[in-house]
């Protein structure tokens, strides 16, 4: 190798199977990363951060399986291996320069890992080949997609699932807290019938609960490696035991089960899982765009809206308009909420670009599937934190709200019937009355018998009011 300087940045001489290439001194990679770098000068965004560490943890799993396996020495190994373990912890995040708009392979990505790894692992008296050594038994139409799989899954297992129980179980401590505060119910954004906070929230929880459920059931199936599959999904160049001893490596690694895909040409050649995975965010993109809306419309005003929440101040609303506090909370999760639904219309385009054995767009499947995990997960705790936890309720205006909902009146149907409900309603709400005042006069139902019929917590338990 030779060194020179050019505008104050020193090179050394690398070569490949294409020649020679410059490569910056200080750079742990090798030629095939800069030619990637050079190749691609598109967007200046890397491949994430859990990528990398997804193909850290790839070439530890396969150098102590081929070990296992006979392939690779035992000192070999143990070098490949803990100079994988730095790329999982992100210490070497920074000669991971590749453009994520690459090959659609991720070739130039696997590559990178293989020539970081060797360049770290390598000593005088024990040379370590990128791809003899650290690429044994793979390939990047492998290792990518496999990369993929092992980056969701863990992102989603430590991260997301975590968040959404966490937010599940602060919206049913609140939901617990105002179990008996009766509020307007809304249909077509109108006055409906009364619900109590408690029923509102639960609903929340209810969907979060369900989006947990979906996103376990589909990470069961993104857990599914198409590691050994090799090139097409013949397993060429692997040892037959390859993908058994890998997994099991794998998931030893992470605490996390992963297991073979029984077809390796499902894996390399479609991107299902990853689609599959991103359509259950985009669903929990909308349950959490559902719940941030009802929060901004609860919180508005204070005086010239619904008021019926305030959400805790947490910065100045204007730059020209003193004393106003906007909902930055939600309207944060509302764009995030934004961002993973064109995730995944991205993902939903890419994953279908499975020409033959080999889908080609696995980069960019990458970069918005685990930016949608990552993003969620963030929202997930935001939203239970800084939002939910610590809204209160103004109890007054809530219950002056109900009290002259003309709504009411359909708890009297069974009693006087719909059509002189209807006129009772809408004189109250021409008179701006409340109701019971109302239909006292245009009814012999006493006061008492009223107020029983029209007691606006128990209307929220349903059935025939008698």
């Amino acid at each position: 190798m030779t060194d020179r300087t050019q505008n104050k940045t020193a090179y050394r001489i690398e070569r490949d199977s294409m020649g020679e290439l410059e490569v910056p001194a200080e750079a742990l990679y090798g030629a095939q990363t800069q030619r990637a770098v050079n190749n691609f000068p598109i967007s200046g965004i890397p491949m994430p951060r859990e990528f990398i560490r997804a193909l850290g943890l790839i070439k530890q799993a396969a150098a102590r399986s081929n070990e296992s396996l006979g392939l690779l020495d035992s000192e070999r190994s143990a070098a490949i291996q803990a100079a994988a373990q730095r790329v999982q912890s992100g210490e070497l995040d920074a000669h991971f320069p590749i453009d994520v708009f690459q090959t659609g392979s991720g070739t130039s990505s696997n590559m990178n890992a293989n020539e970081v790894i060797s360049h770290v692992a390598s000593t005088d008296t024990l040379p370590i080949h990128p791809n003899d050594h650290v690429n044994m038994g793979q390939s990047s139409n492998d290792v990518v997609p496999t990369a993929i799989a092992i980056a969701s899954v863990l992102l989603a297992t430590e991260k997301l699932l975590p968040a959404l129980q966490h937010l599940e179980t602060t919206i049913r401590h609140k939901a617990d807290s105002l179990r008996d505060v009766v509020k307007t119910g809304r249909t077509h954004l109108m006055d409906a019938m009364p619900v109590t906070f408690g029923q509102e929230l639960d609903a929340w929880a209810e969907l979060i609960h369900r989006d947990i459920e979906r996103i376990q059931d589909a990470i069961k199936r993104a857990a599914r490696l198409p590691q050994g599959g090799t090139a097409v999904g013949t397993g060429i160049n692997a040892h037959p035991q390859f993908a058994a001893r890998f997994s099991e490596a794998l998931s030893e690694i992470t605490g996390v089960a992963f297991a073979p895909m029984e077809n390796k040409f499902e894996g390399i050649s479609a991107q299902d899982n990853a689609v599959e995975l991103s359509g259950q965010l985009k669903t929990l993109a909308v349950s959490l765009m559902k719940i941030a809306n009802d929060l901004r419309w609860m919180n508005s005003g204070p005086l010239a809206g619904l008021g019926e929440i305030a959400l805790p101040a947490l910065q100045p609303g204007s730059s020209i308009m003193p004393g106003k506090v906007n909902p930055v909370i939600p309207e944060a999760t509302a764009m995030v909420c934004a961002q993973v639904m064109g995730n995944d219309t991205t993902i939903t385009l890419a994953g279908q670009s499975g020409n033959f054995q080999l889908n080609v767009m696995l980069p960019v499947i990458a970069l918005n599937l685990l930016q949608s995990l990552e993003i969620l997960a963030n929202t997930a705790r935001l939203l239970a934190d800084s939002a939910i936890a610590g809204f209160t309720v103004n109890e007054q205006r809530v219950a002056q709200s109900v009290d002259k909902n003309p709504i009411l009146v359909t708890a009297l149907n069974p009693v006087i019937g719909y059509e002189l409900g209807a006129k009772i309603a809408k004189l109250a709400y021409q008179q701006g009355r409340p109701i019971l005042e109302v239909a006292k006069e245009h009814t012999d139902l006493s006061e008492e018998q009223l107020k029983t019929l029209l007691a606006p917590l128990k209307l929220t338990r349903g059935g025939i009011n008698q």
